[in-house]
């Protein structure tokens, strides 16, 4: 997300976070990627098997505990939403996730900011239902089984509206002057969808989005049927891979679509009238960035590839799966390669939790690096020595990235010191073993939720040497690393 913040001058420095300096452990890291290239553990609450107890409310992540719900694991979200038009904003909308139930569960919640419910039904049967903050805690009318397929459907209609944090800025359901746009990296998708929102828990998404006749509707994955009903139109898209709710995305607007390929990939790339001009760069710039990430990074992930330019001015982008969003501007190369980076790196291989944020952004950030080195541009090793330049208490390195804080989740150190990390960590080990634990990374990683720990084992067991010293020297000491 965000890429221009590693990059422009519009940040205001902020006192470094009080990050204690944290120690990763060998025998930790080799433990914890030994069970992520196994196979994911079962969920932490996973239940005795013999008693029906409420699914949790949050799964404990360091930054967002009341984020994502235990007892269950979603396989799918179908939603149909009608959007009226931008002079009401309103959406009428009937969502159903097919989930798992992973313990006995009398209820179980989901996160939903967004507006009125006027219905739950679960496995065809209307359940009662309650709000308390971001949560839709929903009780059954028949508890379920561990490992009960299920099925529940909410039923709900008005305006969703978007969250505005000082740090985090605008993000969730946004209106813009045609339609609106849905970013909701890291918890704005419960302003609209009612999900399990964490990256933990990917599911497959069908969005199935009516419109007045006019506006177009993009969104994550496949296209699907286009059917018009007079004064409507509704659009139907699919997206296949597992996607955490945070990359799920809709833009409504009066987009001009354009559709090619890179090698048998579809890219399919929108922009708004005002960025017209910009539409054939935008495409050429993903196609390339698409291609030279194959060699880099291995094989796509998915089934699509592209991009939208639209929406209000937000001054981010976001890499929504297969899709990425340029908020209101025409990105440069290196912001397309940032967010098409970020299909490895992010979308496909996911976090386990937040606080892990820098393996998203440190590595998209170095992919912009080696893109500009790729034709005799500076180099990575410039580009590096450039950035250490800075002194100590420069946001480009305060605070640690390996665990930065909320508040400063998406601040220039994760971004900055956390390409740091992954160039010093190439000029230990080497570029031969280096390209291959990129390779490795993208490919093993897509197995389980991952975190610091796992990419440690990955790196010390590809190079054959201890790295933990390089490791907290760039993601945990305070201050500008000296040694590592």
């Amino acid at each position: 997300m965000n890429a221009r913040r590693a990059r422009t001058a519009r940040w205001r420095p902020v006192a470094p976070a009080r990050v204690s300096v944290a120690r990763v452990s060998v025998a930790t890291a080799a433990a914890s990627a030994a069970a992520l290239f196994a196979g994911a553990p079962g969920p932490p609450d996973a239940g005795d098997g013999t008693s029906g107890t409420p699914g949790s409310s949050g799964l404990g992540d360091a930054y967002f505990p009341e984020a994502g719900n235990g007892g269950y694991d979603v396989s799918h979200y179908d939603a149909a939403l009608a959007y009226a038009g931008h002079a009401s904003g309103r959406v009428d909308a009937t969502v159903t996730v097919t989930a798992t139930a992973t313990r006995p569960l009398t209820r179980f919640d989901l996160d939903f900011r967004g507006p009125k419910v006027s219905a739950v039904l679960v496995d065809g049967s209307a359940a009662t239902f309650t709000r308390s903050g971001q949560e839709l805690v929903v009780t059954p009318s028949t508890p379920l089984a561990k490992d009960a397929v299920f099925t529940a459907v909410v039923r709900y209609a008005g305006r969703p509206h978007p969250l505005k944090d000082g740090a985090l800025g605008t993000y969730g359901w946004i209106p813009s002057k045609d339609g609106a746009v849905a970013l909701g990296e890291p918890d704005g998708t419960p302003t609209w969808l009612p999900v399990n929102d964490h990256p933990r828990d990917k599911a497959t998404y069908a969005f199935h989005v009516t419109v007045p006749s006019g506006l177009r509707v993009v969104a994550n994955g496949t296209p699907g049927a286009v059917v018009r009903r007079g004064a409507t139109t509704t659009y139907d898209w699919t997206e296949t891979s597992p996607m955490a709710s945070y990359l799920a995305m809709i833009a409504i607007g009066r987009f001009a679509v354009r559709t090619t390929t890179a090698g048998n990939v579809p890219v399919i790339t929108a922009v708004a009238p005002k960025f017209a001009a910009s539409a054939k760069k935008l495409e050429r710039t993903t196609v390339a960035a698409l291609r030279w990430g194959v060699q880099k990074f291995g094989p796509y992930p998915f089934a699509t590839a592209g991009g939208v330019i639209g929406g209000p001015r937000l001054d981010y982008a976001l890499e929504t799966q297969e899709r990425p969003v340029y908020g209101g501007f025409a990105p440069d190369d290196v912001f397309v390669v940032h967010e098409m980076a970020h299909q490895w790196f992010g979308d496909s291989v996911g976090l386990r939790d937040w606080k892990d944020i820098w393996l998203n952004e440190g590595l998209a950030t170095y992919a912009e690096w080696m893109w500009t080195a790729r034709g005799g541009g500076e180099s990575t090793k410039k580009t590096f020595k450039r950035y250490y330049t800075q002194p100590g208490g420069s946001p480009v390195f305060a605070p640690p990235p390996g665990s930065p804080s909320r508040r400063d989740l998406f601040g220039f150190s994760v971004y900055i010191r956390g390409a740091m990390c992954v160039e010093a960590l190439r000029e230990r080990i080497g570029d031969g073993r280096f390209d291959r634990l990129l390779k490795t990374w993208a490919e093993r990683g897509r197995t389980a939720p991952v975190t610091t720990a796992d990419f440690v084992a990955l790196a010390e067991r590809i190079s054959g040497r201890k790295l933990d010293g390089l490791f907290n020297a760039w993601l945990y000491q305070k201050g500008k690393p000296k040694k590592w």
